[in-house]
């Protein structure tokens, strides 16, 4: 008799958690008027091996978010054969720029114009431009990455010129509550700084806001791409950076 294969473990249960986070978003995106299909879902998969990453495309995403440049580079060149969008979602080490322009799709860090020079400069001629996110600091928190909010024109202005980088919009990682109301405000005040930025000519068409614990609230305000990791993936280990305050909790 044929041995059949074994299921993989934790398959199945992977497969619930992406198929109730894609149910959330569909949800909120009724339940706020947003258009059916209006918010697309970016699979946190910072300091997830490999082997989850296979089995989250196999089990259908296809947009995976990293933080860590080296860790990113392993699984790429492990999950080559895959068709995946990469998007850098971490603070940008000014050593970290060329890997980051040459390999990834979108980045939806950058806080500062040196690090806008750098990707431009570095971003290979052969490829698309690379699709830029601005993170601004929406609670001024002295521990979170992210340009100030009065310094969003400026930086916004500066991207919108270089040739290699195409401004898409605005990222934030608001201060975390559990109240709906205060969750809403802080992206209300992310989505008006992105109404501001269009209403001077750039044509900005993504905010990057919402993950697990406060999606819905960033779908009510706006959100095109909500990032998230612990509703699909499970807890995870810290990584040494998030000690800092600058990483990007999904």
């Amino acid at each position: 008799m044929t041995q059949q294969p074994e299921p993989r473990s934790g398959f199945g249960a992977l497969q619930a958690r992406i198929r109730a986070v894609r149910e959330r978003i569909a949800a909120a995106e009724r339940r706020f008027g947003r258009s059916p299909g209006s918010v697309r879902l970016l699979a946190v998969s910072k300091t997830q091996p490999v082997p989850q990453l296979q089995a989250a495309w196999e089990a259908g995403l296809r947009s995976f978010g990293e933080s860590y440049y080296q860790e990113a580079e392993d699984k790429m060149q492990a999950l080559a054969g895959l068709e995946i969008e990469w998007h850098f979602i971490g603070p940008i080490q000014s050593n970290k720029t060329r890997g980051i322009a040459q390999h990834f799709h979108w980045v939806h860090s950058v806080d500062r114009e040196k690090i806008a020079r750098r990707l431009d400069t570095q971003r290979p001629g052969h490829l698309p431009p690379l699709q830029v996110c601005l993170q601004v600091n929406i609670d001024r928190e002295p521990t979170k990455a992210g340009c100030l909010p009065e310094a969003v024109d400026a930086l916004a202005r500066y991207v919108s010129r270089c040739e290699r980088l195409q401004l898409r919009g605005l990222m934030a990682i608001p201060a975390p509550t559990t109240d709906f109301g205060r969750q809403r405000a802080a992206f209300a005040r992310l989505r008006t700084l992105a109404e501001r930025l269009q209403a001077q000519g750039l044509g900005l068409d993504t905010l990057s806001m919402g993950m697990s614990a406060d999606l819905e609230a960033a779908i009510a305000e706006g959100a095109t791409i909500v990032r998230v990791g612990t509703a699909l993936f499970g807890p995870r280990e810290p990584h040494p950076a998030d000690a800092r305050g600058a990483g990007d909790p999904g």
